[in-house]
């Protein structure tokens, strides 16, 4: 048997990697890359993460309105510009080696003086009968990815957050009917989008309710929904559920240097706890993580770096 070649490759090290690569982890990237570190940001599938998914950022401070997708390839391309390499890898393990971090990926492993955690938050899915069945089939988790496909016919979106206004305001430029179940008696999302969504004659809301069952045989036809004050059952017939259900769980603890309780290792973002999940957040905790770990590579390896660059605001 030929002996593995996974440690041929293991002599890649960095001074900053970071992994994920929506606005935290760009903004990261574009720091720690222009502070003179070796920096390297490891994104398993689009860059920009949630905000590739939006049609319209509008509250992004100095942009008045820009495509989600168009701003974080501008991100990316800044960042680059100073010398940050990006690799399409997903990262299986981080592990503590030494004075140093190993960022173990399916191609390689990474060594890393810091690492800066920015893999965000993900959609959680409802957990109920069929949704899996029928995933791609009418049940979707990106309106502006599938909405056309539902042109004329009713549909609903599960949340009350952020995106799941966003998206449902988006899908009713193409359906007839948007039914917003919300398992709360009002919403999460911020004013002005509630002010839209309750304002626009094709939105409908179904207040204190959930999602028992995805109902369909090859394509979604009816929700079962459950009220959760009463217990009433109904049903609510669909062609397709756009589900946007952040996940609540799983956060990173730090301080407000977006240190974690491991030297050396940071998280930004809306993978952190209490985070406000917008776009502006996420680029200072960015931002803010860069600073810190260049602080960190600097003290702890001073005999090693070379020349820092300045990162105070200019």
């Amino acid at each position: 048997m030929a002996p593995e070649t996974n440690n041929k490759r293991d002599s890649a090290e960095y001074d900053i990697v970071i992994i994920g690569g929506g606005p935290a982890g760009l903004a990261a990237g574009l720091y720690g890359a222009r502070g003179l570190h070796k920096t390297l940001l490891l994104e398993k599938g689009v860059v920009g993460g949630q905000i590739a998914l939006t049609e319209l950022v509008e509250n992004y401070p100095g942009v008045p309105s820009v495509n989600g997708f168009d701003l974080a390839q501008t991100m990316l391309k800044q960042s680059e510009s100073y010398g940050m390499e990006t690799d399409y890898s997903a990262v299986s393990t981080i592990e503590r080696a030494g004075e140093k971090w190993v960022v173990k990926t399916e191609e390689r492993n990474i060594i890393a003086k810091a690492v800066i955690v920015t893999s965000g938050a993900d959609y959680n899915r409802l957990g109920v009968t069929g949704e899996e069945r029928l995933t791609g089939k009418g049940v979707s988790y990106c309106a502006t990815c599938d909405a056309a496909f539902f042109k004329g016919q009713d549909v609903a979106v599960v949340g009350g957050g952020d995106a799941a206004m966003d998206e449902g305001l988006f899908t009713s430029r193409y359906a007839d009917n948007v039914t917003v179940v919300h398992r709360r008696d009002e919403l999460r999302a911020s004013r002005i989008l509630q002010e839209r969504a309750f304002a626009n004659p094709k939105m409908k809301f179904r207040w204190n309710t959930v999602v028992d069952e995805v109902v369909g045989d090859g394509q979604v036809t009816t929700l079962r929904l459950r009220d959760v004050v009463t217990g009433d059952e109904s049903t609510l017939p669909v062609g397709a559920v756009f589900i946007f259900i952040m996940d609540a769980g799983g956060h990173i603890i730090v301080d407000e240097w977006m240190r974690t309780e491991q030297p050396g290792l940071f998280a930004a973002g809306d993978v952190r706890q209490n985070s406000a999940r917008q776009v502006a957040s996420s680029v200072g905790d960015g931002v803010t993580a860069a600073i810190a770990a260049d602080h960190y590579i600097t003290n702890k390896f001073s005999h090693t770096a070379g020349p820092v660059a300045s990162t105070a605001a200019d």
